[in-house]
């Protein structure tokens, strides 16, 4: 199985993930400071900022595109919760 690296900034962990996994799985195990509330793309909670490797997550779903609209996030957030790191790396941090 293809692995990929995850930093959560705010906390100063890299963790080694099955590729596939969501950011707010790997959140919660180390202890960043993404929130949530739905776990299902509605509520905008886990609002997360993309410092790097926004090429290896997932494309954002018609659903996470219009919660991060109505939440005026910028070019460089996703949702923890719907956001998938397929592979290399990528760094995070609360948004």
């Amino acid at each position: 199985m293809e692995k990929a690296t995850l930093t959560f900034t705010d906390v100063a962990t890299t963790v080694t993930v099955p590729a596939g996994t969501r950011i707010i799985e790997m959140s919660e195990k180390v202890g960043s400071g993404i929130t949530y509330g739905c776990r299902e793309g509605e509520c905008g909670t886990c609002l997360t900022h993309v410092i790097e490797g926004a090429e290896n997550l997932s494309e954002p779903s018609v659903l996470e595109l219009r919660v991060l609209a109505e939440n005026m996030a910028g070019r460089k957030d996703r949702l923890a919760c719907q956001c998938r790191i397929l592979g290399g790396a990528a760094k995070v941090r609360p948004g």
